[in-house]
């Protein structure tokens, strides 16, 4: 397990969603079969991160707390946290500054889905060796409506442009971000924006400034969906749909993870299958266990 503390902002009103949000959580509207949530939580999951601190609306926190529980039953130990207003993304790293304590962590968006070959591996080396700000770029056909990262060959940040005019690059910065320690005391002294808000983009910057901030590329071959709207919901589960149809396997299946990873052992897995039986998901979970059990 890698040392390193895990944060999902799972907060927002999900206005872009309106009406399907009016009365549940963003989070938990579903991508093919599963809730949203499920794909960030799988992130930090394969990263090796356990503990886990969610922070959410006051309004859907006892959704998503009934949802995920304590984490025991996956291995994890999850806490949870409010955040009253939509303050900032950065707001998540005040928020959970007790959380972090003296650790690495990693911040990641709870309405931002990751699939990609060989993810896991690479997520898992930039965690055991954060030093600084770690960002992670996807190349997009309108950089104009997103934070893109201008880089030199090897990575090293050499700027950031919010939703720029005339971007000088097409890499934009996805919702999953790794930060050293030293992140909280950045944080502390970052300026709200004009409307209040904590920028993370301002965090970024202020680890750009010491020369110790570098962005990953995920490139080509690799799917990023930021699923805060209908169109982009849709897609999400459409491509979810596809390859689980295609390969017979399930993208962000939290049992498997949690299996595969050795927090829970198939024994267990096989449990929480069968409290899912009457779904294909829960059968699917079920066969995994006992693969597992057959070996």
């Amino acid at each position: 397990m890698v040392r390193m503390k895990g944060i999902l902002l799972a907060g927002g009103r999900g206005t872009r969603l309106l009406p399907a949000t009016l009365a549940v959580s963003k989070q938990l509207l579903p991508v093919n079969d599963k809730p949203l949530i499920y794909f960030p939580l799988s992130v930090l999951m394969l990263a090796g991160i356990r503990d886990i601190l969610l922070i959410t609306t006051p309004e859907d926190l006892p959704q998503i707390r009934r949802l995920l529980g304590d984490g025991s039953r996956l291995g994890l130990r999850l806490d949870y946290a409010e955040q009253a207003e939509p303050n900032g993304i950065a707001e998540a790293l005040v928020i959970g500054a007790d959380h972090i304590g003296g650790d690495p962590v990693a911040l990641i968006l709870g309405d931002n889905v990751f699939h990609g070959y060989s993810f896991q591996e690479r997520l898992r080396q930039e965690c055991d060796a954060v030093d600084g700000c770690v960002l992670f770029g996807y190349p997009v056909r309108d950089p104009h409506r997103y934070g893109i990262a201008e880089t030199d060959a090897g990575g090293r940040l050499l700027s950031i442009e919010e939703k720029p005019r005339t971007p000088r690059a097409n890499r934009a910065i996805v919702g999953l971000y790794l930060y050293d320690p030293d992140v909280v005391d950045i944080v502390k002294n970052i300026t709200p924006s004009a409307r209040g808000e904590l920028e993370i983009t301002d965090v970024n910057r202020a680890y750009l400034e010491r020369g110790r901030a570098r962005v990953v590329d995920l490139g080509r071959g690799f799917a990023w969906l930021d699923a805060g709207t209908p169109e982009s919901l849709l897609q999400a589960s459409q491509y979810v749909q596809l390859l689980e149809q295609r390969q017979g396997v399930r993208i962000a299946c939290l049992e498997e993870i949690a299996l595969r990873m050795g927090y829970i052992d198939a024994e267990a897995c096989h449990r929480l299958g069968v409290e899912l039986e009457k779904s294909t998901y829960g059968q699917y979970v079920i066969s995994v266990a006992e693969q597992f059990m057959n070996r």
